[in-house]
């Protein structure tokens, strides 16, 4: 912990205040967990990702390591596991840290291994959406949407629930990571976001 800037006291530099509070309860503590945590991978030289602030890489001679945070969540994957075995000790001597192993659920997304490869997949995540829908036992599909309709802000009648629609719409686009025959279908409901109607 240090001194807030603008409050720095100059006669005690070294004091802060004594929190009786575990800082995992507060709502700053995912951005001071997060900052921890990437001024130690920083410090040990990764690079931030330009894409993805919560990725961390790191560039060998041979060897590429990549750091994925999501909250509490971290996922490790390299080029090599003589590199990520060290990374993963050298983590948990600094931070609470319980290895969960081989990756094989993240963030809604389900990871099975074959001979030499990684399926992905969201079967979970899609079932659960249906579930929330209360389209699970509707009739498949082989077509994303009906074919040959072109839709219209005037189609339909307003929805009284836009933030519904907007969620639902939202978990679609989530889908299209392992779904990418959905993307589509998924851009024109978006296009609706502001005012969707029942044909939307």
């Amino acid at each position: 912990m240090a001194q807030p800037p603008g409050y720095a006291d100059p006669q005690f530099p070294t004091k802060v205040c004594r929190l009786k509070k575990a800082l995992y309860g507060l709502k700053q503590a995912p951005r001071a967990w997060f900052q921890r945590l990437s001024s130690a991978l920083l410090q040990w030289g990764f690079s931030n990702s330009r894409t993805d602030s919560s990725m961390f890489l790191h560039f060998g001679a041979s060897t590429t390591l990549i750091v994925l945070i999501y909250v509490d969540d971290i996922l490790i994957t390299g080029s090599s596991s003589q590199q990520i075995s060290p990374l993963i000790t050298r983590l948990d001597s600094v931070f609470a840290l319980r290895d969960l192993g081989q990756l094989s659920y993240f963030l809604g997304i389900e990871v099975s291994y074959h001979e030499g490869y990684m399926h992905l997949s969201q079967t979970k995540y899609t079932s659960d959406l249906l579930h929330r829908t209360t389209m699970f036992n509707t009739k498949a599909a082989k077509t994303p949407g009906a074919v040959g309709q072109n839709l219209s802000k005037f189609d339909g009648t307003h929805v009284e629930e836009i933030t519904q629609y907007r969620s639902i719409v939202g978990a679609l686009q989530y889908l299209t990571i392992t779904r990418p025959d959905i993307a589509f279908a998924v851009n024109k409901a978006c296009q609706f976001m502001q005012q969707p109607t029942t044909a939307h």
